[in-house]
């Protein structure tokens, strides 16, 4: 027989840390953090070093070395999809009508869904 352990008091969260910390801007804080993870993934993916990551993406090791540990402020959602697209990914952007059952009082959303090769 288990024994089922009661959880410590919690929330749960929305799925954008950066929203739930309550910062400022952040929904792009997020898209930015979600594309950071798709260039981590894909240099470790093809085992290059930052120095060649870098090299790929027009920037110093140094500047990957900090993309890579969430420093991304200074980047702007277009340069970092175009990092993308040197990795060889084709960026799509779609627009589309809302869910009718959303809140009135809700912005629209951004999502980001990288597709695996």
């Amino acid at each position: 027989m288990t024994t089922r352990r009661k959880l410590p008091a919690h929330q749960k969260g929305s799925g954008n840390i950066f929203a739930d910390l309550g910062l400022p801007d952040a929904d792009n804080h997020f898209l930015k953090a979600q594309i950071v993870a798709e260039l981590f993934r894909l240099t470790t993916e093809r085992k290059l070093t930052q120095q060649k990551a870098g090299t790929l993406m027009g920037i110093s090791q140094p500047e990957v070395s900090r993309l890579f540990k969430g420093h991304f402020r200074e980047y702007s959602v277009d340069r970092l999809m175009a990092f993308l697209t040197a990795f060889d990914r084709d960026i799509e952007i779609v627009a589309r009508p809302r869910d009718k059952r959303a809140k009135k009082t809700q912005r629209g959303q951004i999502t980001f869904k990288p597709v695996a090769a």
